[in-house]
């Protein structure tokens, strides 16, 4: 029972956390130039990834939620590429690219986080024949 709590609140944070990278994404890409200037030295890639990483992160959360084995191969593909990403930036950083300090903090949290959902998925897989997660 306190599996099936925890699945839901990743899955719902994961929810959450997708739509709020999609709006804060979405602003910074397609805001006005002032928004944008007050961003300061964003990574254009790290910031497409996110954006775009966004509505993964709400289709883990939704499968999730439904309990559906994919979910779990979700979450794992989101954490890895958040992982890969993440390297590819200290590449960035160490070739004296410009960045904002926040960016180190924001996905060093995304990491962490899908690090988590992955796990919690992971640890309610039982082996079912209609593919469903159970917990």
């Amino acid at each position: 029972m306190k599996t099936d709590r925890t699945v839901n609140w990743m899955a719902i944070a994961a929810i959450v956390f997708g739509a709020m990278t999609i709006l804060s994404g979405g602003r910074a890409l397609f805001g006005s130039l002032e928004t944008r200037a007050e961003l300061g030295n964003v990574v254009p890639f790290v910031l497409w990834f996110n954006f775009l990483a966004g509505f993964v992160y709400i289709l883990a959360g939704t499968g999730l939620l439904r309990r559906r084995r994919w979910a779990v191969y979700v979450s794992l593909f989101v954490a890895i590429s958040t992982i890969l990403v993440f390297a590819a930036f200290g590449l960035h950083v160490i070739d004296d690219g410009t960045f904002e300090t926040r960016t180190v903090g924001a996905l060093t949290i995304r990491a962490l986080f899908w690090i988590a959902v992955t796990n919690v998925a992971m640890s309610a897989i039982k082996r079912t024949s209609n593919g469903r997660l159970t917990t």
